[in-house]
């Protein structure tokens, strides 16, 4: 359908000025559609239901051609009801004004009327279809009840003024069900921009928890390659077989993050898949000791309390908190030893993370604040916990956290878990 407009209208197409039409619909220059099929069936109606009308009122005029030229002229307005609002309803207002002056009979004319008022009042211009139909009542009082011995039909009277309440009580209605109609589309219009306020922050939260994920992975797969490539280059000459080993274990936690990386960006790729293969929890604590081993540092996990069933999201964000706490001290500290304690208690779950120091980079070294940290915070506090890092009183570093295991901020769901693929390889992601 696109490539069917000529070059000069198909230049901007798709965008919120130029939208691009769907196929087999007809739209305005401005991109409203206009109501041709409404419009007909208003137009045979008020012109067949008008001649019928003049049957019974012999004393009006009859219907002639200037009739039906004023009849359909203000039909034909309604046509473009939705793009010049304030025009179609100050149109319609003065076909009826010379129709009603005209003598013509009563009849479904005023459905014109009350169209057109009702347009510009849903469009939001109430002061224009106010003005119309007050208008248009004054002239008919003017018309029946002082003009009269000058306008036709000849030898007329004044009209009855219990009609006058009738008419009124039909402006007060369309004016109220317009009204009504407006103040719909204003809150369906508002429903619509939350929806997409909302549908916009969920993707800010899904590229936050991405960018997260990556540096979880990457930050501890590469503290581990950069310690063992060091520990390999210091022995590559002295001890060969010691150099090997280092270079295995750079293999192995190359792969795992390759493989990790993988799952996170699967997410971006697969956004309405389930996942395949399931997010890590604490049940890796085992893996995850071992590639710290690699790196030199020794783990100590002990576990106090009855373990329960995580929900997915607090066994990841656990999982990555001890994650993240083993990456500072191989990277900052220069312990070699860690302890890490899990706490399982009936309303939480308690984790804490100790090393003996002494810390070898200051500048960014866990007290200072850096990236790591910030993620272990986000992460707990988005299931409504908390996260404390310093230094302990005789010596080393603590990391101390709690996650409740139930009333999380965002009803339970996983904020963070994982969609992954089968077993990555050693290729790139």
């Amino acid at each position: 359908m696109e490539n069917a407009w000529p070059p000069w209208a198909r230049r901007g197409l798709g965008s919120e000025r130029w939208p691009v039409p769907p196929a087999g619909e007809f739209r305005s220059w401005s991109g409203t559609r206009l109501p041709w099929l409404s419009t007909l069936a208003v137009t045979v109606f008020v012109l067949v239901g008008s001649g019928f009308a003049g049957h019974d009122q012999p004393g009006r005029v009859p219907l002639d051609a200037f009739a039906r030229v004023m009849l359909f002229a203000g039909t034909a307005l309604l046509l473009f009801r939705h793009r010049c609002p304030r025009t179609v309803a100050l149109g319609t207002a003065l076909a009826t004004a010379v129709y009603l002056a005209a003598g013509y009979p009563y009849g479904p004319f005023f459905l014109t009327l009350a169209l057109g008022a009702f347009a510009a009042i849903v469009a939001g211009h109430r002061k224009v279809a106010w003005c119309a139909l007050g208008g248009v009542w004054v002239w008919h009082l003017l018309v029946v009840h002082w003009l009269y011995r000058w306008l036709p039909p000849p030898h007329d009277g004044p009209a009855p003024w219990g009609q006058e309440f009738f008419v009124l009580a039909w402006a007060v209605a369309v004016v109220a069900l317009s009204e009504l109609a407006r103040v719909r589309r204003e809150q369906l219009a508002k429903a619509r921009a939350e929806r997409a306020a909302a549908e916009r922050r969920r993707a800010d939260e899904e590229r936050l928890r991405i960018a997260r994920e990556l540096h979880d992975v990457l930050a501890h797969s590469i503290s581990v390659i950069n310690v063992q490539a060091g520990m390999g280059l210091a022995l590559l000459d002295a001890d060969p077989e010691q150099a090997r080993s280092a270079l295995t274990t750079i293999k192995g936690a190359s792969k795992e993050a390759l493989g990790e990386v993988r799952q996170v960006l699967d997410t971006l790729r697969t956004p309405g898949d389930a996942p395949r293969s399931p997010a890590p929890g604490l049940d890796r604590l085992p893996e995850l000791t071992e590639q710290a081993a690699g790196a030199g540092l020794t783990v100590e996990v002990t576990t106090e309390g009855a373990p329960a069933a995580l929900a997915p999201g607090t066994d990841l964000a656990a999982f990555r908190i001890v994650q993240e706490a083993l990456t500072n001290i191989v990277r900052h500290s220069g312990s070699r030893t860690a302890r890490v304690l899990l706490v399982h208690t009936p309303g939480a779950l308690e984790i804490r993370v100790d090393d003996d120091g002494p810390a070898t980079s200051a500048a960014d070294g866990p007290a200072g604040g850096g990236n790591g940290l910030v993620g272990m915070r986000e992460r707990a506090a988005a299931l409504g916990g908390s996260v404390e890092a310093g230094p302990r009183p005789d010596g080393g570093f603590r990391v101390r956290a709690r996650i409740p295991l139930s009333g999380t901020h965002d009803g339970g769901r996983a904020p963070d878990a994982d969609t992954s693929t089968p077993a990555a390889t050693e290729e790139e992601p």
